[in-house]
């Protein structure tokens, strides 16, 4: 299976069985501009133009017009994604200065410093987007479907957009990265962020950062957030729903955008 592959193991219980299991691939990627490395990142090694795309423009180093060229290189001990800036592009990463080493649960590894951990987000622009709880929930439960990776391997996170149904998802490894790759994935496709992000995640400042540069109006998510993203999420003009099931949510932000249903009388 693409992103993964099988693993012999021994599986112990009211008997031992030997046989094997497929797990999610981990690779290292390093993620070039300019012929300077910017990040490596340990992420499952598919879609790695979006997941490069996707980078650039939620840490703030470029938009997708800013992108003159892209290619994936593998190497022996993982791939390299080099990206080709156009010069006032080039001049602002340079300015930003960021190296990053960076774990599959790190957001923020590798910031040196505070004002580029904790920076200034533009808000989402103003958005007739809605949803009724009972498409909330919609797309909660749509998400199981869009997770071959996952149902093959239980280890890996999801990230989907939904506007009237799931457009698209991307999985990884790291819940940063399917996010990265989402985003570049829309941008790479033409699909404008006015909908919803839905992630199979906890919801930190950092993922909440990355849907706010994406300018997605509302932010989904199967577990908790922070009480700190939670006001970042207030002040970015985004619609934070949490702790999602397909038969209940709770939202914590901009809940006008969440329309209560009226019964149909007649």
């Amino acid at each position: 299976m693409k992103g993964a592959r099988p693993i012999p193991r021994l599986a112990f219980g009211a008997s031992v069985a030997p046989g094997e299991r497929v797990l999610p691939e981990e690779v290292a990627i390093a993620l070039s501009f300019n012929g300077s490395t910017q990040a490596v990142m340990m992420a499952t090694p598919d879609d790695l133009a979006d997941f490069a795309t996707g980078f650039a423009l939620t840490e703030g180093i470029a938009t997708p017009a800013d992108i003159l060229s892209l290619e994936v290189e593998t190497l022996t001990r993982g791939r390299e994604v080099r990206v080709w800036l156009r010069p006032e592009a080039a001049a602002r990463l340079a300015a930003r200065r960021r190296t990053m080493a960076g774990p599959v649960g790190c957001g923020l590894c590798g910031i040196d410093s505070l004002d580029q951990a904790l920076r200034d987000l533009p808000v989402v622009a103003p958005s007739p987007f809605r949803m009724t709880p009972a498409q909330v929930m919609a797309a909660v439960a749509a998400l199981p479907d869009r997770q071959r990776l996952h149902d093959a391997t239980r280890a890996v996170h999801c990230a989907a957009f939904w506007n009237g149904r799931i457009l698209l998802s991307r999985e990884d490894v790291g819940r940063h990265n399917a996010l990265d790759k989402l985003a570049g994935g829309m941008l790479r496709g033409g699909i404008a962020a006015d909908g919803a992000v839905v992630l199979t995640s906890r919801v930190s400042i950092d993922m909440v950062q990355k849907v706010a540069m994406l300018g997605a109006p509302m932010l989904i998510a199967v577990s908790a957030p922070t009480a700190d993203a939670v006001t970042l999420a207030e002040g970015a003009g985004i619609t934070l729903i949490a702790l999602a099931r397909p038969d209940r949510f709770e939202a914590f932000t901009h809940t006008d955008r969440v329309m209560t249903e009226v019964p149909h009388v007649g």
